[in-house]
């Protein structure tokens, strides 16, 4: 979530997930930005990177895909080139090949098809604000921010209603790779090497690769042309079209990134709503759509989902003194940017009435930003509309009923949560299970369901089967030896 007031020393590890904390490390990208704007990091995982956290600088090299190439990956991690040519969305491309995918992807997601559904996004709006604000009290970020970008997702791709929560559930398996509430493949704590040629390194990749096949199969079948996943598909001017691999890898990124950073700006913008005083004065205050892109585009900002994306250089230069060497990794910090003193005037103050604001959440300046843009506009808009324009829902003050914060999970061994993942799923359906354990294991188990229960977390992997693996971890520590068969 986002911070009006980082406690970092200043000099995190920035490639490190647990200097996140207690939220971005803002003060180490202040520090960056005033003394080091390209600065080299050191990786324990895997090759160094150039760290650019300036907004004009990532503007400015964002452009020059001639020097920076995105055809080697996006993210910090290294890849094999089979990796690559796997797991690549159009993202992961330079022109021209990345101008022909992106052509088919602006007109699926342009203004005006996007204005097609207008009138269901707002029904949905309706729907979904009128059923959380008759809770009175509630989590905005599930009732609200986690259920509306997947289910306009849904309309727009012509997916149908009873799919949706389970995509958001994959969705947030690949996005949430390094939380254990959501997947049981934590990316920085096991091997995923079985997963390298999935999206993420996730197994979830897998099953969204079937589900795209199979609902791309059924929809032909049945001469269905609804939705913007129809017009994907379709030939270009010059008669190509988009391969297999790349729709499914491209339905991944839909799934997962599309809804993943909706719903993250839609809850930054309650959470600041929230929390900064005179906020909501503010938006009420907001005539004209022109005026509603502004509080789109700020809330964007400053919620900033993508934190960055990385390029490669394809040859040496000297950027702010310093020597890059061709092959070496560049990362591009958006959310630095979105913090600079010399873009922005008080960043650390959420101003609706900003104006011109060229946030850098999408990598605007890049070829990568258009459909992201369009999307989060409307989902934003749309929800703020709704809120000011209704008056049977006119919403007053936004309130944060509890304290939040920042969770990393706990260090345990993830070979046993994974067993803890499995066993309690199993056991929760069928109350019985064929085991190979011992007593180490099912401390650590045990362990696991105390400190879920104590902290309140009551994630994804806990909440399907926190009581019953209890009682399973005290069985196999007191009836089953190392190396044995038991039968719980």
């Amino acid at each position: 979530m986002t911070v009006w007031h980082p406690t970092d020393d200043g000099h995190a590890d920035l490639a490190d997930h647990d200097s996140y904390v207690n939220g971005t490390p803002h003060n180490t990208f202040q520090r960056l930005r005033d003394e080091d704007p390209m600065a080299w990091c050191d990786w324990s995982e895997g090759k160094g990177f150039w760290s650019v956290t300036r907004h004009a600088d990532i503007l400015e090299l964002n452009r020059n895909h001639q020097r920076l190439s995105s055809a080697q990956g996006i993210r910090m991690e290294d890849q094999t080139h089979e990796e690559y040519m796997a797991r690549r969305t159009f993202q992961e491309t330079d022109p021209p090949e990345h101008t022909r995918t992106r052509m088919l992807v602006a007109k699926a997601f342009s203004k005006p098809m996007m204005a097609l559904y207008e009138d269901q996004i707002r029904e949905l709006c309706v729907g979904i604000l009128d059923q959380a604000l008759g809770l009175g009290e509630f989590d905005a970020t599930h009732q609200i921010a986690r259920q509306l970008p997947m289910r306009m997702l849904g309309r727009i791709a012509g997916l149908p209603e009873e799919d949706l929560d389970w995509l958001v559930d994959k969705g947030d398996a690949l996005m949430a790779n390094t939380d254990s509430d959501f997947t049981s493949h934590v990316v920085d704590k096991m091997d995923t090497e079985a997963y390298r040629f999935m999206p993420f390194r996730s197994p979830a990749g897998a099953d969204l690769f079937d589900y795209a096949a199979q609902m791309m199969e059924r929809k032909r079948a049945a001469g269905d042309t609804s939705g913007v996943l129809h017009l994907i598909t379709q030939p270009d001017a010059q008669g190509n079209v988009i391969s297999d691999t790349e729709f499914r890898n491209f339905f991944c990124l839909l799934v997962a990134a599309g809804n993943d950073t909706t719903r993250y700006s839609i809850a930054a913008a309650l959470h600041a709503l929230a929390n900064q005083p005179g906020l909501m004065a503010q938006l009420k205050a907001v005539q004209g759509e022109a005026a509603w892109e502004g509080v789109a585009d700020e809330f964007i900002r400053w919620a900033s989902p993508a934190t960055h994306f990385r390029r490669t250089a394809t040859e040496d230069f000297e950027y702010h003194g310093k020597q890059v060497k061709a092959g070496d990794k560049v990362l591009l910090w958006f959310i630095s940017g979105n913090r600079d003193e010399r873009a922005f005037e008080q960043p650390f103050t959420v101003n609706l009435n900003r104006g011109v604001n060229r946030h850098l959440s999408f990598g605007q300046g890049g070829a990568h930003a258009l459909h992201q843009l369009g999307m989060h506009r409307r989902a934003t808009n749309t929800d703020g509309l709704e809120a000011a324009h209704l008056p049977a829902r006119d919403i007053r003050m936004v309130q944060q009923a509890r304290h939040h914060g920042w969770h990393r999970s706990p260090a345990v061994d993830l070979v046993t949560l994974n067993q803890f993942e499995h066993l309690s799923g199993i056991v929760a359906a069928t109350g019985h299970h064929q085991c190979v354990a011992n007593n180490q294991g099912a401390q650590q188990c045990l362990h696991l369901a105390d400190v879920k229960q104590r902290s309140g977390d009551q994630g994804n992997v806990v909440r399907r089967g926190l009581h019953l693996m209890r009682q399973l971890a005290c069985d196999l520590q007191g009836h089953v030896q190392p190396g044995q068969h038991g039968t719980v």
